[in-house]
């Protein structure tokens, strides 16, 4: 069941409809011509399904694709835990992913797997510092960077994140930032190019559960334009262009080496695309990415990286080293 079918929803939508052993699509929207439009575009296989935070899910659904706005994934999840069906939910507002991971005991008790971040930072970022953990030995610290948004909603929840005061990881202690900083150059993959960042909390906490050893972990965002909310009514709203940058410092034997990871594309698309899959884990479609176990948690948690990372690759996103040589 897809649920939210807007810029990065019904990219997942598509990537669902070509995944071979997904054989059913119910697609909910708060719109019902967008759902509409989804379901002629993935013709017999799926159907058009009302729901909203006060009904119980469909029966006979075997997982949930979550894209709706930041902070409204939270009732579809709960919706999911009492139903005992594993959910990936692509929301990267701070406070919804803080809630998600509260709920942590209540998903084990069901036994129900909950994805939560999975869109391109938190989601795919996530996967690159999993694929650099696996060259170093140990990690010590974990930086993430993403510019781009993938719609309306996706700009109004970043904006927010921009508001609210940032959190990261120092000394091993996940810790509100109480001054934000000044902003950082961060060099991203081209045609995006060097841009201006900010700290931001969303993803950390998710980070810092696959990564509990770790003394630091950081994540910056570039602010939205102001004049993007009027292009995007006029325009795609997938069609802008996204990064992310990972940077991961760890120690191989003595040396202390870092391991730098990006990634550009359409936002929409590429955020699209890691909801997707990681929507097909959760059905056993593409067993060799990874298994879900119970519980709230990142990507990072539960993928092989390098075949998540090549599974995508497959689907038209890609992520390489910074000096150029590619990741899968």
């Amino acid at each position: 069941m897809l649920v939210g079918v807007g810029a990065l929803g019904a990219r997942a939508g598509r990537q669902l409809g070509a995944t071979p052993g997904v054989d059913r699509i119910l697609v909910a929207d708060r719109r019902a011509d967008r759902a509409e439009a989804l379901r002629k575009f993935l013709g017999a296989k799926a159907e058009t399904v009302e729901w909203s935070a006060r009904r119980p899910l469909p029966p006979g659904v075997d997982a949930v694709a979550c894209a709706l706005p930041a902070g409204d994934d939270v009732p579809l999840v709960i919706a999911a835990l009492e139903s005992g069906v594993p959910i990936a939910t692509s929301g990267d507002n701070q406070e919804s992913i803080a809630t998600l991971l509260r709920l942590n005991d209540e998903a084990l008790a069901s036994g129900v797997a909950v994805l939560a971040g999975c869109g391109l930072a938190p989601g795919l970022s996530d996967v690159l510092a999993a694929h650099a953990a696996t060259l170093l030995d140990s990690v010590d610290e974990i930086h993430v960077a993403r510019a781009g948004v993938a719609g309306p909603d996706s700009e109004a929840s970043m904006r927010r994140l921009h508001s609210e005061r940032p959190t990261e990881v120092i000394g091993g202690v996940m810790s509100e930032v109480r001054r934000r900083s000044t902003h950082e150059l961060i060099w991203f993959p081209e045609p995006v190019g060097d841009k201006e960042c900010e700290l931001i909390g969303a993803g950390v906490g998710l980070l810092h559960k696959s990564f509990p050893s770790a003394d630091r972990i950081t994540m910056r965002a570039v602010e939205p334009e102001s004049r993007s909310t009027g292009w995007f009514r006029r325009n795609d709203p997938g069609g802008n262009w996204g990064a992310t940058r990972v940077e991961v410092w760890g120690r191989i034997g003595i040396a202390r080496v870092p391991v730098i990871y990006g990634a550009v594309g359409r936002t929409a698309t590429m955020g699209g695309a890691v909801l997707g899959v990681a929507t097909a884990l959760l059905v056993g479609a593409v067993p060799e990415i990874g298994a879900a176990q119970p519980g709230v948690s990142g990507l990072a948690s539960c993928v092989v990286p390098e075949a998540f990372l090549a599974e995508l690759e497959r689907r038209g996103v890609s992520a390489a080293k910074f000096e150029g040589v590619p990741v899968a």
